[in-house]
């Protein structure tokens, strides 16, 4: 699998792709965002982006990737507040990672990524996969939200709605039962992986970025204490979760 590391830091960049070598992953390296666009015309199968890029910010990266590809994108930074998570996922990352972390710990979500976005072969379903289907016959009708999962497209109103694989696979989930209660590990499991290394705050930051998207909270809502449901807004709520 060949990876673009999109980092200018070589204190950063020599020992991450020494480390990644040794889990066979194949590293090109561009060490700024111009390098980094033009390099993935060859097309690589995964990017890691830093945002702290001495020619423009990485952000800008990722949307201009984002614009013209569906490649999986790993932000790696040391932006680790909120609002610069949220920003990086609306603009269609698939994954932010803080630094300082571990090798094993980016591998694990490269694999993690990488299995959600149909660029590695899907693992066979066991007792215990959450399966999203891949093929559906026709598109699913919520109110105004369409979902089809055979283009992995949606729409609300007739307007269709970007959304980064991530979030797709996120709403694709809760809709599986409209209405229902997934408690924040059981998306974590589904959506993620069950070996998910990271904050819970992911979660968050998908979720709000979803609602965003959507044009309306009301398509997510919150179950206290417990998770996240799929509803239509303007139907009667849901019995409380007791």
């Amino acid at each position: 699998m060949r990876l673009l590391l999109i980092e200018d830091d070589d204190r950063i960049a020599g020992p991450l792709t020494e480390g990644l070598g040794r889990y066979g992953f194949t590293v090109d390296r561009a060490r700024t965002g111009a390098a980094g666009l033009a390099d993935t015309a060859d097309t690589p199968d995964l990017v890691l982006l830093d945002l702290g890029l001495p020619d423009m910010d990485g952000l800008d990266v990722c949307r201009s990737l984002r614009a013209r590809s569906a490649i999986p994108i790993i932000m790696i930074t040391a932006r680790g507040e909120e609002a610069d998570r949220v920003a990086g996922l609306e603009l269609g990352a698939d994954d932010y990672m803080a630094k300082p972390f571990g090798v094993r710990e980016l591998v694990a979500r490269i694999r993690a990524v990488t299995r959600r976005t149909g660029a590695l072969p899907a693992a066979p379903a066991g007792p215990d996969a959450t399966a999203i289907p891949a093929v559906a016959p026709a598109p699913q009708q919520l109110g105004l939200l369409q979902i089809d999962r055979r283009t992995r497209q949606v729409r609300v109103g007739g307007r269709e709605v970007a959304l980064s694989p991530r979030e797709f696979d996120l709403l694709a989930y809760l809709a599986q039962d409209p209405g229902a209660v997934h408690s924040r590990q059981q998306i974590m499991d589904a959506v993620w992986d069950p070996h998910f290394f990271g904050p819970t705050k992911t979660l968050d930051a998908h979720v709000a970025a979803l609602r965003r998207k959507l044009g309306d909270p009301g398509w997510v809502t919150t179950a206290r204490g417990v998770g996240f449901r799929l509803t239509v807004p303007g139907d009667p709520p849901p019995e409380a979760v007791r």
